[in-house]
């Protein structure tokens, strides 16, 4: 019976081209590996070497089989490299966000993973909610970072992400100390694009829908809204993981953050339910959880509920 064994042997004799060396390379006696290769050729039918005095040759024959034989072992040796990427540390991962997460938490995860020394090869696929969880049931990635909640899938939740009001610091400080999301006025609400959950969410936590006439849909991204605000056009809801990002800089941007209980999002990581179980998500999950953790915390150091959190000057172009 044919061996990994013998075909290892073997490798080692074609590329050492001789008994001695090639055991010492195997780590074993040269009579073992003697009768290794006898009993390959055996096997095979044929004669692999012609045996010299100071070294061996490969035959026609041994040369067809040395070939097979080190294509055979790649393959052995990329099946032992999947195995290893099952327990987390290597190997490649399809990671999907959602676009107001991606931005704010990509750079800490990053940091993160390098710093605990996971050699995975991260792929990133930035798409709305809907487009990550087809491509999820489609093997397309592994795993997403969405807002829950989500169905048909298996959710692990990460952290809670609150949302503040953002504009112009004039409208923001005219606003009542005791600040509730269904009442700041009937000023305009800014908001992201038709598809991003994020946009439900806020019409859900103001108490409006798309038909109100105060409602303007005006952008593809957080960044885009921030400004908008900033220089007067409405307010619109900012998350906390964005706010160290949206207020670097120069800017006119003001803050304020609601009455509690303070309307919030829930992040999540979401797989396919048929997805083993394996350590690499619930890493990831406490990976994720920490830096998002970190982001939040920070907010929240920023102004208490109820606070103004004014940004002054002119926003960066």
């Amino acid at each position: 019976m044919l061996t990994l064994r013998q075909l290892s042997y073997f490798k080692a004799l074609a590329t050492q081209r001789h008994f001695g060396r090639a055991a010492e390379t195997c780590h074993v006696s040269q009579p073992a590996l003697s009768v290794q290769i006898r009993d390959l050729e055996a096997h095979l039918g044929g004669m692999l070497v012609e045996r010299r005095a100071r070294e061996v040759l490969l035959t026609g024959f041994g040369a067809e089989v040395l070939a097979r034989a080190e294509a055979v072992l790649q393959a052995v040796r990329a099946l032992e490299d999947l195995g290893q990427s099952r327990e987390g540390r290597t190997g490649i991962l399809r990671l999907g966000l959602i676009p107001t997460v991606a931005p704010y938490l990509l750079p800490g995860m990053l940091a993160a993973l390098r710093a605990e020394d996971i050699q995975r090869d991260l792929q990133v696929q930035e798409a709305k909610t809907d487009t990550l969880l087809e491509r999820l049931e489609a093997g397309e990635i592994d795993t997403a970072v969405v807002a829950l909640p989500v169905d048909g899938v298996h959710v692990v939740p990460l952290f809670e992400d609150r949302f503040l009001l953002a504009g112009a610091a004039r409208g923001i400080a005219a606003l009542p100390a005791d600040l509730d999301p269904t009442g700041f006025g009937a000023g305009r609400l800014l908001l992201l694009e038709d598809g991003h959950c994020l946009s439900e969410q806020a019409l859900e936590v103001c108490g409006r829908d798309r038909r109100h006439k105060h409602i303007e849909m005006t952008a593809s991204s957080l960044a885009t809204l921030a400004r908008l605000a900033a220089e007067g056009f409405g307010m619109t809801l900012l998350p906390e993981i964005a706010l160290a990002e949206e207020t670097a800089g120069p800017t006119r941007l003001a803050l304020r953050r609601f009455s509690a209980p303070e309307p919030s999002r829930t992040l999540g990581l979401v797989r396919r339910r048929t997805t083993p179980e394996e350590g690499w998500f619930t890493d990831l999950a406490t990976l994720i959880t920490r830096v998002g953790e970190g982001l939040t915390s920070a907010a929240r150091g920023g102004g208490g509920t109820g606070d103004a959190l004014p940004v002054t000057q002119d926003i960066g172009a």
